[in-house]
């Protein structure tokens, strides 16, 4: 028995990484997964692995930045297991280029594929959850985004990358807000963790490296999978619009954006004086993290 028996999840962006690292693990935990991917053959061997292991998956080869190709990956998990239960949005892509070089194509498709994809699949779930609900059914609904530490205090060079992902964040926000009446919760993971887009820099593979030495594998993404896997149980229903850090054994909350105090002249200010204003409000402001690279 796992902690996901007859829980049905989608898994975006499957056929490898994270992604498939996170189908493996719910799939050890009971769950049956729909593998989504648009590489098929890297997806079919997921779906192999994790049958080969007594579990149970399908393939499914939608493309996460059109909305009705994503209803048909939605249509496929009701179809093929009877419910939808979860949404792991975990597909992803980078053009990384420094702001100054940084062409509408490359913006344009990395909001695609993180930003619009994340809404496409969970537009499509939240439907069904939502006529379950009205319908007077219980709903356990699970969404599951995944954000990045470049989402949250920015990373030099990949200025459309780090919009799109801290536009996940407050998606997450957003959706735990408004969805919760149906029964359905909406977290964020930001995982630090061996991928192929992780270690495509040198000095990033060297870093994360399988230990020769048979120690604790800091960086294997099955570490945030776990994570993954309890927000899309049942037990997780008390925790919704969270931002989880997994890297590692660690798991943190990421403190997102707060008002302070302020300078409150209690009239309008004179534009000569604002400067004066802003500098003693942030004198007494808590210094943002330092931007990533930088």
């Amino acid at each position: 028995m796992g902690i996901c028996d007859q829980r049905v999840v989608i898994v975006t962006g499957a056929g490898g990484g994270l992604g498939a690292a996170h189908a493996r693990v719910l799939a050890s935990e009971g769950a049956s997964v729909l593998v989504n991917d648009i590489n098929t053959d890297a997806a079919q061997a997921v779906v192999d692995d994790i049958i080969s292991a007594g579990g149970r998956a399908v393939v499914n080869d939608s493309d996460i930045t059109h909305y009705e190709s994503s209803g048909m990956a939605v249509a496929q998990a009701i179809e093929t297991f009877g419910d939808l239960t979860g949404v792991v949005n975990n597909a992803g892509n980078n053009r990384d280029r420094m702001f100054a070089s940084l062409s509408e194509a490359d913006w344009d498709q990395v909001i695609a594929v993180h930003l619009k994809g994340h809404f496409c699949i969970a537009s499509h779930a939240v439907q069904y959850w939502r006529h379950q609900s009205k319908l007077g059914n219980a709903v356990s609904g699970r969404i599951v985004n995944t954000t990045s530490g470049a989402g949250l205090q920015g990373s030099i060079g990949q200025s459309n990358y780090a919009a799109a992902k801290a536009g996940i964040a407050a998606l997450t926000l957003n959706q735990a807000a408004e969805l919760g009446r149906y029964g359905i919760t909406a977290n964020a993971i930001c995982p630090v963790a061996r991928t192929g887009m992780t270690t495509a820099v040198p000095a990033m593979a060297e870093r994360m490296a399988i230990p020769e030495d048979g120690s604790f594998d800091h960086f294997a993404p099955e570490n945030v999978s776990s994570v993954v896997t309890w927000l899309c149980s049942e037990a997780s229903s008390r925790v919704t619009g969270q931002v989880i850090e997994a890297e590692g054994g660690r798991i943190a909350i990421a403190d997102g954006w707060r008002s302070t105090g302020g300078v409150d002249k209690g009239a309008r200010w004179a534009p000569a004086d604002v400067g004066d204003a802003l500098d003693e409000a942030m004198s007494t402001a808590v210094p943002p993290q330092q931007v990533w690279g930088s």
